[in-house]
């Protein structure tokens, strides 16, 4: 299954609360912090809500063990 990297490049100070709690949803908080999130439908609403301050990458997850 792929997943999503998902990076803050912007700082919520000054944005819609609505945007503000998708960011903290996705457990982003402060600027250039990254994380890696399951490609589900309600991610990708949450990120296409906020998707003017974060960057995306799909990477491939490795099942190695």
């Amino acid at each position: 299954m792929k997943q999503l990297k998902v990076t803050l490049k912007r700082s919520p100070i000054g944005s819609k609360p609505v945007h503000r709690e998708n960011l903290h949803g996705l457990g982003l908080n402060h600027p250039n912090q990254t994380r890696v999130l399951e490609n589900t439908p309600a991610i990708r609403g949450m990120i296409k809500k906020v998707i003017h301050m974060v960057e995306v990458e799909e990477i491939e997850e490795n099942n190695n063990g």
